[in-house]
């Protein structure tokens, strides 16, 4: 017998033994961390993103499989979803699915409204496909994650006591097209569930961030932007607003935790927050990021989008449906998360 097909019998049996999972997104930020996370757990992990497999992927082992595909194609969203030891449709899917992908970036991209379209439309495609996909190949779950830019812009004006209790999505309100698109998919995961027996569950995400993600192409988001501009400054900084803008900000290894803890159980299947309840200034905020270096600099406050005035985690149903809290201060976080940019340099 040919070793090619020998190889492919023994790939396909260590296949059947072990439980899968798939990242979609898996070559961003969080997908990343979640892939590797998945692997060293012990399940055969494929990865998909739109941009082909990234350098420290192969050197870090980060998955099984990556494949590079635009699953705004249903063709090639098809072919993502379609688990290894699965032959027919008839048969189980992946054992863990994670929705991930979508076109997004921090402030300087969601509120410019350069970018509206390409948000609205990108994402929206994404999980048109991978929803209606995930019910015709038998996943057996999946996470799609939203954000808390879907909250109403009216509870968020605040910046000491803003609203982000899961319940006060509604009337909808959210402050960007971003989060318009995520509340609309929202709804389309959860109909699944509800026509279809999809098992999914759907969490909000609060500014997660570490090592990793964006920093320096224009989609990073607050952490790694003030990082970036700490390392390279040694006497001001440059702040957009006032600074008294306020945000809580969860360290990537306690979103992990928190994702694949909600995943699989099975008791509450209603949308949750995964976010951590440290708010800070954007003032106090670059305040820590100086304290990696013992830096004092002058903070020059410029025009430049904001997004909403205050944002907080509220993690009462997290608290009691999983007994989650977050493991990691944001000084602690934001230290690991500084030493990385700073390593690039």
């Amino acid at each position: 017998m040919p070793e090619k097909i020998i190889t492919g019998i023994l790939y396909s049996l260590k296949c059947i033994k072990m439980k899968t999972a798939l990242v979609l997104g898996g070559g961003g930020f969080i997908g990343s961390h979640l892939s590797k996370r998945l692997k060293k757990e012990g399940f055969w992990v494929r990865s998909v993103d739109i941009k082909k497999e990234p350098d420290f992927f192969k050197k870090e082992n980060i998955c099984n499989e990556y494949l590079s595909l635009d699953l705004r194609d249903k063709k090639q969203a098809s072919l993502a979803m379609l688990a290894p030891n699965q032959s027919s449709l008839e048969d189980n899917g992946f054992d863990e699915v994670y929705q991930l992908a979508a076109d997004m970036g921090g402030a300087g991209y969601i509120f410019s409204g350069e970018n509206d379209f390409d948000v609205m439309s990108n994402s929206a495609a994404i999980n048109l496909n991978i929803c209606d996909l995930a019910i015709k190949f038998n996943v057996k779950k999946i996470f799609y994650s939203s954000s808390a830019c879907i909250y109403p812009a009216h509870n968020q004006t605040d910046p000491d006591n803003p609203n982000c209790e899961e319940s006060s999505a509604y009337p909808a309100n959210p402050d960007s097209e971003y989060g318009w698109e995520k509340l609309f998919s929202e709804r389309l995961y959860f109909s699944a569930m509800r026509n279809k027996n999809l098992n999914v569950r759907v969490a909000r995400y609060h500014n997660v961030y570490g090592p990793y993600s964006s920093w320096n192409n224009g989609k990073e988001k607050a952490p790694a932007a003030i990082c970036r501009k700490v390392i390279e400054s040694n006497d001001e900084i440059e702040i957009w607003g006032s600074g008294k803008q306020t945000r809580s900000f969860l360290y990537i290894e306690d979103a992990l935790d928190a994702t694949t803890a909600f995943l699989r159980q099975d008791n509450y299947k209603e949308v949750i927050n995964i976010g951590s309840v440290e708010m800070v200034s954007i003032n106090e905020l670059v305040d820590i990021a100086c304290g990696v270096e013992n830096k004092n600099l002058i903070k020059k406050h410029i025009d430049g989008p904001l997004g909403v005035m205050g944002r907080n985690s509220d993690n009462k149903i997290i608290n009691k449906e999983l007994n989650w809290y977050p493991k990691y201060s944001l000084k602690e976080g934001l230290q690991h998360t500084y030493n990385w940019i700073l390593s690039k340099y």
